[in-house]
């Protein structure tokens, strides 16, 4: 069972590359981000897109720890 679950693994990573890659191939037009008055040079859009991914996939996780830690603990009862 375990030779299957690699070959399947294998397979969704290789579709997930492969989806990239093509998105990053389709997506090479130059663009300029401005925000806040911050501006940019000349990237592709993909660049961008791909940032905001990584950036998105390290910030959530972090701001569920934060909001783990937030929650208060239940208080434990009481043996009798």
């Amino acid at each position: 069972m375990s030779g299957v679950k690699r070959v399947v693994v294998l397979l969704t990573v290789l579709v997930v590359a492969l989806v990239v890659l093509t998105f990053v191939l389709e997506n090479q037009q130059a663009v300029s981000l401005s925000f806040l008055g911050l501006a940019t040079g000349q990237m592709p859009v993909s660049v961008f897109v791909v940032v905001a991914l990584i950036v998105g996939m390290l910030v959530g996780p972090l701001l569920g720890v934060l909001v783990r830690k937030r929650r208060p603990r239940p208080i434990p009862a009481a043996r009798v």
